[in-house]
């Protein structure tokens, strides 16, 4: 009997020594990884947040905006949108609504919801847009203004990940940003480069560049899910291109 009790023992020792660890182990959010399954969850529930940060709300079912000062994020580079995502969470691009929003979701939340929009087909252009303004395509260097189009295309759609597609957005919403670099009030730029750019253009200018990328084309979308996917893993590889804040104090 004595010889049959400690073999029980002994068969107990490694259940009784698991027991503080299953104690120390976070139970398993089941009702929040429902809300954050996909992108396209995230994008119309909020994830955790709830249904008040549901990104549609503001942005569209179809992505596209509201055609005012929302912008639009459907076609738009993955890696890009998820940086902006991440800015917003940690108050580096500073917006009360979008800090909210995005700080309710973690790192692969915001990935999923990015591709999702990324994924979703560019709206229809609202052209002729016309010749680009002459400011945008060669800038002023006598004033120290360069090219928009060097960094962001002839026709506003982005030049390499690094930089992005600015063609299709409300023109009250690119006249905002275009202030808010000028004044620095946006600042998570790489290196400084859109508020040493923008800091030249007149009001005049600045009118004129937003109006007519309004009606420029939008990017197309990427060509595959492969292609996004690659393009999202590059920008977070590349912190110089991708993360880089200017300082406070410059």
């Amino acid at each position: 009997m004595r010889s049959g009790r400690c073999s029980d023992r002994v068969r107990l020792l490694p259940l009784i020594l698991l027991l503080p660890l299953a104690a120390c182990a976070p139970p398993r959010n089941e009702t929040g990884a429902a809300f954050t399954e996909t992108g396209q969850i995230i994008a119309m529930g909020g994830g955790e947040g709830g249904p008040g940060n549901a990104c549609f709300s503001c942005h569209g079912l179809d992505g596209a905006g509201d055609g005012v000062s929302v912008p639009r994020l459907a076609g738009l580079d993955a890696g890009y949108l998820h940086k902006q995502m991440a800015d917003y969470a940690g108050d580096v691009r500073q917006d009360p609504v979008m800090k909210q929003v995005a700080r309710w979701l973690d790192d692969g939340d915001r990935r999923a919801v990015a591709q999702f929009y990324a994924d979703m087909p560019a709206p229809a252009p609202r052209g002729p847009a016309g010749p680009a303004p002459a400011i945008y395509l060669r800038g002023d260097v006598a004033r120290g203004v360069p090219s928009c189009a060097a960094c962001h295309g002839t026709d506003g759609q982005g030049v390499g990940s690094g930089n992005p597609a600015i063609s299709a957005q409300p023109a009250a919403y690119t006249v905002d940003q275009l202030h808010r670099w000028q004044e620095r009030k946006r600042r998570n730029d790489p290196r400084g480069v859109m508020t040493d750019a923008v800091k030249a253009l007149t009001d005049a200018e600045i009118a004129q560049i937003a109006a007519w990328l309004e009606r420029a084309p939008a990017a197309p979308p990427p060509d595959s899910d492969a292609a996004s996917a690659s393009v999202a893993a590059s920008a977070a590889a590349r912190p110089e291109a991708s993360h880089g804040v200017r300082r406070p104090d410059r």
